[in-house]
């Protein structure tokens, strides 16, 4: 897809999305206390996981709406299984949705 003289195709667009958001947020979970480390580990490989796959998808998914209004839904939808186990809702999905809204406009600037 062509946006002025710049082409972003979606598929590399999410890889390198779902890799920022994913990284970011297992950065973010670091200094986080647990209570072994292999929990810390599952933890943090479950974060990237569930934001690389956000990231992914919002430019590859076509819901007939802005890719904002997309991100949003995805970054909504995608984080609440997370924020139900963990009984952490405003980080959780702030975040996710955060993460949609950006990647969203990422979308729309490159993509179209």
């Amino acid at each position: 897809m062509v946006k002025g003289d710049f082409t972003v195709d979606g598929l590399i667009l999410g890889i390198i999305c779902g890799s920022v958001f994913g990284l970011l947020a297992a950065v973010i979970m670091l200094p986080m206390k647990f209570n072994t480390e292999k929990e810390k580990m599952e933890a943090i490989l479950g974060a990237f996981i569930e934001r690389f796959m956000i990231g992914f998808l919002i430019p590859n998914v076509t819901l007939g709406l802005s890719p904002v209004t997309t991100g949003i839904i995805l970054g909504i939808f995608l984080s609440l299984p997370t924020a139900v186990i963990t009984r952490s809702y405003l980080p959780i999905i702030g975040v996710g949705m955060i993460g949609g809204i950006i990647i969203g406009f990422v979308t729309q600037m490159l993509v179209g």
